[in-house]
């Protein structure tokens, strides 16, 4: 087996930070809201591989065009994306990911086939890793675009600039890279950022969930629909914040305040607040990656 199969080829993981920056040691992209993949691709064969390194490559049989794109053995690095009204939609891709039926998933693939977001080229007959990322993305560069492969753009420097046009078209966030960065496998380190573009709302608590060998508790935050509360999202938090002795003080109801049942956690009369921020809310008005800020204070 050849190095480009049988290496580990783990992608390069990113820091988070909470707030865009400018600076000219970094460029900046736009972060896709999908599912992180690499792909190696030859004239032979593309295999796909999730973060993980799962293989997937039956799900996304529009990609093995890439056969007829490269004319070595190949690694490419970037975002498997879904778009809807020329926005990444990460419910539809969620499901054309969950199908099972070979007819249904070349029929998806035809009819309305995912994008493979390309942001950094990893191999090309031999290891680019070494190589600063400006350098790999000259390479990537003559690889042309077409409706099923895109490269991004990126600036360089004007961070800021470009997560306020981020925020007013509602995408996902930015990446800030260091232009000088070697591509570092399987690694997590700061010369990759990713800052998320979050939402921040308020929402009551309904209930908790108190594993006791765990170091957090679940929340269970609802929101009232039609006179109705209804769950809206679990988020975790600290122990030792104040809140969960507050928590823990107050008499537990014994029915649920929700418009569903839930086994095994505290029902609670919903009077508490809490602030949290999250990406988006899902079809079924979930949030989706919530994170606990604080209890909201009454006025």
């Amino acid at each position: 087996m050849n190095i480009w199969q049988n290496k580990n080829w783990g992608p390069m993981l990113l820091e988070e930070i909470e707030k865009p920056f400018k600076s000219n040691d970094y460029l900046f992209e736009i972060k896709f809201d999908g599912h992180r993949t690499l792909i190696f691709a030859s004239p032979k064969e593309v295999i796909i591989k999730s973060r993980n390194l799962k293989d997937v490559s039956y799900l996304y049989p529009e990609l093995q065009f890439l056969k007829k794109l490269v004319k070595g053995k190949t690694i490419f690095d970037g975002e498997i994306v879904m778009f809807v009204d020329g926005k990444p939609n990460f419910g539809k891709l969620q499901e054309r990911a969950h199908l099972k039926n070979a007819l249904k998933i070349k029929e998806a693939s035809l009819n309305n086939p995912i994008v493979f977001v390309c942001f950094d080229i990893l191999y090309e007959d031999k290891d680019l890793t070494k190589m600063p990322l400006l350098k790999r993305k000259e390479i990537l560069n003559k690889y042309p675009d077409n409706d099923i492969f895109m490269k991004t753009k990126y600036i360089e420097g004007e961070g800021i600039k470009l997560f306020k046009e981020v925020k007013k078209a509602q995408l996902e966030g930015i990446i800030a890279k260091r232009k000088n960065s070697e591509y570092l496998i399987n690694t997590r380190c700061d010369n990759w950022i990713k800052i998320k573009n979050y939402r921040v709302e308020s929402f009551l608590v309904g209930g908790y969930e108190d594993i006791s060998k765990n170091y957090v508790v679940t929340l269970y935050l609802g929101e009232y629909q039609d006179n109705l509360f209804h769950l809206i999202g679990k988020v975790n938090m600290a122990k030792k914040n104040p809140l969960y002795l507050k928590l823990k003080k107050l008499k537990n109801l014994k029915n649920s305040p929700f418009a569903e049942e839930f086994f095994g956690i505290n029902y609670l009369k919903p009077t508490i607040k809490v602030q949290v921020k999250y990406i988006e809310r899902t079809k079924s008005n979930n949030l989706r990656q919530p994170i606990f800020i604080k209890e909201e204070k009454r006025k």
